[in-house]
C-alpha cells in the first residue's frame, strides 16, 4: 500500500472511492473534501436538478462531486479561484453543463434571494461563518425549505472551555483555531436565530485519522508536499485524536 492507494477507501467511501486520487491531491485546497461532502450528504436530501450553492468551492472538486453523484445544478463560487481555472476542471469532469464558476467573497454574495435550494460548504465555512450575523445573511439566498449543510475542522472541546490553545495545535495554525468549535457549538448558534431547524449536528467519525491519511498522501504526492503536510502530520499525530476532529451540521430553513 502507497500513502496515495490508503485515499481509496471504498469500504468507508464508495461514491468518493470511484475518483482518482492523484486528481484530487492536484485540486487540493483542504483536507479529504470528498470524503466529507460524502459523509455530509447523508444527512441532506439531494435531489437531481436542485440548484446548489457550493460555497468555497475551491478548485472544484466538491463541485464535480455534487453534479455526477447527484444530479444537481451547481453554482461554484469561490475567492481565491479564479472561474477561468475552475472551468478548466469542470470541462475536464465533464461537468460544464451542470456546473458554473463564480469568483464571489462570502460576505457579498452576487445572488438573487432564494434562489438556491441546497447551500454547501467544505473545508471552508471556519473563514467567513462564524460570526453571529452570518447566518442570518446567508440563509436569505436560501429557497424556504432550502437545506444548508457543511463540513468544517472541529474542536471536541471549546478553546474557550480549555482555556489556551494547545500547543501542537497553536504552532501549526495559530488563532485560527478559535475558530475551530464542537459540532454543539454549531447547533446552538445556528438553532438559537429560529430561522433554521438543524437536522444533524455531530462529529465526522475518526476524523482526525482520515486527515492523517490525507495529508500524509499529499506529502508523498505533491511538490514541496513534505514542508507543507510535515506540520499537520506532527499535529495530528501528537493529537491522536483528543481534541481534533470535523464537524458535520445540516439544517433547513424555516
Amino acid at each position: 500500500m502507497t500513502a496515495l492507494s490508503d485515499l481509496v477507501r471504498p469500504d468507508r467511501y464508495p461514491r468518493s472511492s470511484r475518483y482518482d486520487p492523484a486528481w484530487l491531491l492536484d485540486l487540493d485546497m483542504g483536507p479529504n473534501p470528498l470524503w466529507l461532502l460524502e459523509d455530509l450528504a447523508q444527512d441532506l436530501d439531494l435531489r437531481p436538478g436542485m440548484r446548489i450553492l457550493d460555497l468555497g468551492s475551491g478548485k472544484g472538486a466538491t463541485s464535480v462531486f455534487l453534479a455526477r453523484e447527484f444530479g444537481v445544478r451547481v453554482v461554484a463560487a469561490d475567492l481565491w479561484t479564479a472561474p477561468e481555472e475552475a472551468a478548466v476542471v469542470f470541462a475536464d469532469a465533464g461537468v460544464s453543463h451542470e456546473v458554473e464558476a463564480v469568483r464571489a467573497e462570502a460576505h457579498a454574495l452576487p445572488f438573487e434571494e432564494e434562489s438556491f435550494d441546497a447551500i454547501v460548504s467544505v473545508d471552508a465555512f471556519e473563514y467567513f461563518g462564524t460570526a453571529d450575523s452570518y447566518l442570518p445573511y446567508l440563509v436569505r439566498f436560501l429557497r424556504p425549505g432550502g437545506q444548508l449543510g457543511m463540513a468544517t475542522p472541529a474542536m471536541k472541546r471549546e478553546i474557550r472551555e480549555l482555556g489556551v490553545i494547545p500547543p501542537h495545535i497553536k504552532v501549526v495554525v495559530g488563532w485560527e483555531a478559535i475558530a475551530w468549535h464542537t459540532a454543539e457549538w454549531w447547533r446552538f448558534q445556528w438553532e438559537i436565530t429560529e430561522l433554521v431547524d438543524v437536522t444533524s449536528a455531530r462529529l465526522q467519525k475518526d476524523a482526525w485519522r482520515d486527515w492523517l491519511l490525507w495529508a500524509r498522501a499529499g506529502a508523498a504526492h505533491q511538490p514541496d508536499g513534505g514542508r507543507m503536510n510535515g506540520p499537520v502530520i506532527d499535529m495530528l499525530t501528537a493529537d491522536g485524536g483528543e481534541l481534533l476532529s470535523f464537524a458535520l451540521v445540516t439544517a433547513r430553513k424555516n
